[in-house]
Formats: C-alpha cells, structure tokens, sequence
C-alpha cells in the first residue's frame, strides 16, 4: 500500500517527468542538426568564383573511385572526412570544433546552389570565413575533379 505522502511524491514526479521528457526532446531536436554539421541549408558568404567557372561541368575523366580514396583517406594535409565527415554530413572530428561547421554535402537545399565548378574553385583556394583551407598547392586540379565529381555522386542530392 502507498501512503498519501508517497503517492503525493509520485504525482509530482509524473507531473515533473512531462516537463523533463519535453525539454529533452527540444534539446534533441536543438542538438541534432548541430551534432550533423549545422542547419541546413547552411548559409555561407563564400566568394564566387569566376563566372567561366561557375558554369563548368564535372569532366568526363573525374573518377569518383578515386575522388573517393583522397576523401576517406589520402588527401593532404588530411583527408576530407576529417572535418566534413565519413558520410559528408559536415560531422567530422575535427569539423565538430569548427564554426562555422563544414560544409554539409548531405544538405540538397545548399548543395543545389553550389555548382561543380565552384566546388572546384572553393577546394582550390579556400572559403574565407571558414576553416577550409586552399588545397592548391597540395591537390592537382585532377585530383579536385575527382573529389568535386565523388561529392557529387555520393552525398549530394541535387
């Protein structure tokens, strides 16, 4: 049997236990986007890249496979996946530090305002204001296409 100080308790901690469940589900909800690499889509004031560019397609000889490779792990100074993420959600190790989070290639809503060639001019010479670096002196513009057309392929929803 429950004394009535008891069942007092218990009414108080049922009626407590609402406030708790909703404000751990609101701070999930808060969490979740910031813990996959930010909102999306993300806003960013990237510098455009030249107009000729902008408007250049992924070439025919990108290799993806090997796009892939320079992402997950060979890349220097370090492979892409350090910040933006094994699966390019912009939740790397080194990314979840970084503010504003990396570029989420998962996010169609960015992705479809971001061309292949300003893909490529961003890997190649950075995004002020963020921490991507310009990779010009450490990747040849092939092994950028190769990164642009396996972001492309793999984590972008166009």
């Amino acid at each position: 049997m429950i004394s009535k100080t008891e069942n007092a308790t218990h009414k108080k901690l049922f009626k407590n236990t609402g406030w708790i469940t909703a404000l751990t589900a609101g701070c999930l909800l808060w969490a979740g986007p910031v813990l996959a690499g930010g909102d999306c889509p993300q806003p960013r004031k990237t510098k455009s890249a030249p107009a000729h560019l902008v408007k250049t397609a992924i070439p025919a000889s990108a290799d993806a496979r090997a796009g892939k490779k320079l992402f997950q792990k060979t890349a220097k100074p370090m492979a892409c996946k350090i910040c933006h993420g094994k699966t390019g959600a912009g939740n790397g190790k080194l990314g979840k530090a970084l503010k504003p989070a990396p570029r989420n290639f998962t996010c169609s809503k960015s992705m479809k305002k971001v061309s292949p060639g300003q893909m490529f001019w961003i890997i190649k010479n950075g995004s002020k204001g963020t921490g991507m670096v310009a990779h010009k002196k450490t990747l040849k513009d092939k092994d950028i296409w190769n990164l642009v057309k396996y972001i492309n392929t793999e984590f972008s929803k166009r």
